[in-house]
């Protein structure tokens, strides 16, 4: 069985003038979400044998703080083929990831990762996980599939099964959408 675990990066900070998107940071409230979420993760008993990631700051600063909550390091081979893809680009990702590892973790952006899970995930009816991905995927929000194969190039439209999705909010109301 091959687990595919999706990080968005945490809330970015609008209020820096940085000259290029990709080098935008996170907010407070981004790093509070970030590390709650890696402890949530340990809570869990997540383990990756590979993490894939955008290279963008806001991304190096999520995992940064993921792991200060997560408590062990994650490693992620940077990608900038992630910076801002498409599901498609994402999905040709993941299709070429070695068949030795079998969970893995990739961090990058909207709209390419929450689409990424509505095209691998069949729609039915009732599936709360799955409507909750479709209404919104907030930042520093974590989706997990899985799909019974040894190969990664196995991953299609409407073969995966997802069996977790887990926001920010959902650990911690206070950060939800600001009132």
């Amino acid at each position: 069985m091959k687990t595919l675990t999706l990080l968005r990066h945490a809330k970015s900070s609008w209020d820096d003038s940085v000259a290029r998107d990709f080098d935008r940071p996170l907010n407070a409230k981004g790093q509070r979400a970030a590390a709650t979420m890696g402890r949530h993760m340990k809570s869990l008993g997540l383990a990756f044998d590979h993490v894939v990631a955008s290279p963008a700051r806001r991304v190096t600063e999520t995992i940064d703080h993921v792991v200060a909550g997560y408590g062990e390091t994650l490693a992620p081979d940077w990608d900038r083929r992630i910076y801002l893809a498409s599901a498609a680009t994402l999905l040709d990702i993941v299709r070429d990831l070695p068949d030795t590892h079998d969970r893995v973790l990739v961090v990058g952006h909207n709209p390419g990762l929450e689409d990424l899970v509505l095209l691998l995930v069949p729609d039915r009816t009732g599936d709360a996980l799955r409507d909750g991905i479709e209404e919104k995927y907030p930042t520093a929000s974590l989706a997990e599939l899985t799909l019974e194969t040894d190969r990664w190039a196995d991953f299609a439209a409407d073969a995966a099964t997802l069996s977790r999705f887990v926001r920010p909010r959902d650990l911690d109301a206070a950060l939800g959408p600001d009132q």
